[in-house]
């Protein structure tokens, strides 16, 4: 990366902090352009040539830190996916608490942020995101039980959407209700009966 390349990107970094800075203490709606340059320290054209509108800021802001989580998940990766495909069926989830619980834990320590998200997650794409921050979790399981590759995406984008409406729906309530409680509803919803998985393998 040269000189240049370090300046532009230390100043996007300068625009996130100010932004992540000013949703701390109000809503998306309320933030404006000019109260992001103001504590960046920048001008207005230099936000119009880092993004085009406030959500593109916001979707930068989302994507930094879902790669953060995903970064410091991935670390234990393989001795996860090896959990997955080892335990008993009966304790095989399509999303565990090991999982659940640090990014649950990690949404509500920027719950400002993730319900902006929410909010806007048609413009922002936000089925994609969470496609891919579980796609790694899902991938072990239909494994396990056998699912053919042609159905699996309409399988996860059931389960995707599933759990995004209920991430939104305890953000709503500013995740009032514990962690703990929102895994085991996550769980009620998402684990495969078996009846349905008696041939699988």
């Amino acid at each position: 990366m040269n000189r240049s390349e370090s300046r532009y990107f230390a100043t996007a970094a300068r625009m996130d902090e100010a932004f992540l800075t000013l949703l701390a203490k109000k809503d998306f709606e309320y933030i404006t352009v000019k109260e992001i340059c103001e504590v960046a320290g920048v001008n207005r054209s230099t936000f119009y040539l880092h993004y085009e509108t406030m959500s593109d800021l916001l979707l930068e802001s989302v994507s930094r830190m879902n790669e953060q989580f995903l970064a410091c998940m991935e670390k234990d990766s393989d001795a996860f996916s090896a959990k997955l495909r080892n335990c008993p069926r009966d304790e095989l989830y399509l999303i565990t608490p090991d999982y659940l619980t640090p990014y649950l834990s990690y949404i509500k320590n920027n719950k400002r942020l993730f319900r902006t998200a929410t909010e806007n997650a048609a413009v922002l794409g936000m089925d994609k995101s969470y496609d891919r921050m579980f796609r790694h979790v899902f991938t072990p399981i239909l494994d396990r039980y056998g699912v053919l590759q042609q159905d699996r995406p309409y399988i996860m984008a059931f389960y995707i959407r599933g759990l995004m409406a209920i991430i939104s729906e305890w953000l709503k309530n500013d995740c009032a209700d514990s962690i703990t409680f929102v895994t085991g509803v996550i769980q009620q919803c998402v684990k495969m009966p078996q009846s349905e998985t008696t041939n699988a393998v």
